[in-house]
């Protein structure tokens, strides 16, 4: 099994980066805009459509407030197995960071998925404030 490990430093504290993680049904236009171009929710998940045309249904698996931790997996397409969770630490008053995990299957996916996290890393940096990316 790959997996993807993505820390992004950003220069918002982490109750506003948090609020955009959390709000699922705005994605492509609070977190990751140019990357999504348009989220529709449905009961426990939300199909996201990416600007490359690709369309993917997400479960939303957990939306947890108090650890700011967002979870979800992403089904049917090429991947036998995906799950992904983004979590939003206090990096000081004026910067956090957020941590991207997707574990996934199979294995010759992994460079693809891993351009969208990098994609998405730097759209949410441009989005939510600037700072640098660590891997």
């Amino acid at each position: 099994m790959a997996t993807l490990h993505k820390e992004i430093v950003i220069d918002a504290p982490a109750s506003r980066v948090w609020d955009a993680v959390r709000d699922v049904g705005a994605a492509h236009r609070r977190l990751v805009p140019g990357v999504l171009t348009s989220v529709s929710l449905e009961p426990g998940a939300r199909i996201v459509t990416f600007a490359n045309g690709m369309v993917v249904r997400e479960l939303i698996v957990s939306i947890d407030d108090e650890r700011r931790r967002f979870a979800y997996s992403a089904v049917g397409g090429r991947a036998s197995h995906h799950n992904a969770s983004m979590q939003v630490f206090d990096d000081g008053p004026q910067r956090c960071r957020l941590v991207w995990i997707t574990d996934l299957l199979p294995d010759d996916i992994a460079p693809a998925i891993s351009s969208l996290v990098e994609l998405g890393s730097a759209a949410m940096q441009k989005a939510m404030g600037s700072g640098t990316l660590s891997e």
